[in-house]
């Protein structure tokens, strides 16, 4: 499918990825609806600080993708959605699971039902490579089988079923996006490398962590939003669930250490009780088997990890920027 001129909704427009993902579309010349949580504040999260050239690009909608009505409203002359609205942090979904049922399956409920109602050609929902859990073999392809290991996990595995069954009973043109591990620009201090980074750039000279031994296959933001772009640019992934990785992969503690070295060497790294997993729900090893997507579209990650983590520590430099974080507690 060509995105010229096509009326794309992208829910979660005002977070990490969602709002790479509205740059990404406005290259691709798509007339965005950017859907972003209602607040008293009017705030529009990382889109407030686009160009006011750039912005003005975007029609913005105020809504709460738990209210069904507010999402059909927004889904109103949409041929394509990009699904990214979420609750995310982990550790948040064992006080609060709850929360994560409303907003990641009933949330998505709402997406799929107002999908179908209006017609929409093309849907993208937004997983995780989480569901997964800890690797029962490696590389981690499609056919995976899927383990809840903390109730995030377990919401998106329900988003993703739900968003299968609209497939499989309605014909909806669902594909069900499952990225690896993100970083870069924007995102939230409630993951790891944001976490190093901010610790170091306000100079402490211990960097507090919570398990050290856990692997993860860490995507560039750049090179997941170009993924997005692949798979909607081919129909043949309609009715598919894709991995978006790189297929490599690194320990939490050797990320730290590279980064202590690009910033502030000889720095400490130590491992909190307060940060870590229950022991069953700690996610030991995630890597991709990304054969898939390769296949499909051609796409492969472009970004190295040295010059990834380069950009993203660039960009948290910016004092506006890294403001923004509250490097002195543990952001759950």
């Amino acid at each position: 499918m060509v995105l010229r001129n096509k009326k794309i909704l992208v829910t979660g427009s005002e977070g990490f990825i969602g709002s790479h993902l509205v740059e990404r579309l406005l290259k691709e010349q798509g007339k965005i609806r950017a859907f972003v949580l209602y607040n008293s504040f009017n705030s529009l999260g990382w889109l407030d600080t686009f160009p006011n050239k750039i912005l003005k690009g975007v029609e913005v909608f105020a809504g709460d993708i738990r209210d069904p009505n507010n999402v059909r409203n927004a889904m109103k002359g949409v041929e394509i959605v990009f699904h990214l609205a979420a609750l995310i942090g982990i550790p948040y979904s064992y006080h609060s699971p709850d929360s994560y049922i409303d907003t990641n399956i009933k949330g998505t409920l709402n997406i799929l039902q107002a999908c179908r109602d209006c017609d929409v050609k093309r849907v993208f929902i937004t997983s995780t490579s989480e569901v997964y859990g800890t690797a029962q073999y490696v590389p981690i392809d499609e056919r995976h089988p899927l383990q809840p290991q903390s109730p995030y996990s377990a919401s998106k595995i329900g988003a993703d079923n739900l968003a299968e069954s609209f497939y499989r009973s309605f014909d909806l043109p669902v594909t069900i996006v499952r990225p690896f591990n993100t970083y870069g620009p924007r995102q939230s201090a409630r993951a790891v490398i944001p976490t190093i980074i901010i610790q170091l750039l306000q100079g402490c000279n211990e960097i507090k962590l919570g398990s050290l031994y856990p692997t993860r296959d860490l995507n560039y933001v750049v090179d997941i939003c170009n993924g997005f772009i692949s798979l909607a640019k081919c129909d043949e992934t309609v009715g598919k669930t894709i991995n978006i990785g790189s297929g490599q992969e690194i320990s939490i503690g050797d990320i730290a250490a590279l980064l202590v070295k690009l910033i502030k060497p000889g720095v400490r790294i130590s491992s909190e009780n307060i940060r870590k997993r229950p022991d069953k729900s700690e996610v030991g090893r995630l890597v991709c088997d990304n054969s898939l997507i390769q296949r499909l579209t051609g796409w492969e990650s472009e970004t190295s990890l040295e010059e990834g983590l380069f950009k993203t520590v660039e960009w948290f430099k910016n004092k506006e920027y890294l403001s923004r974080y509250k490097w002195h507690i543990y952001n759950v």
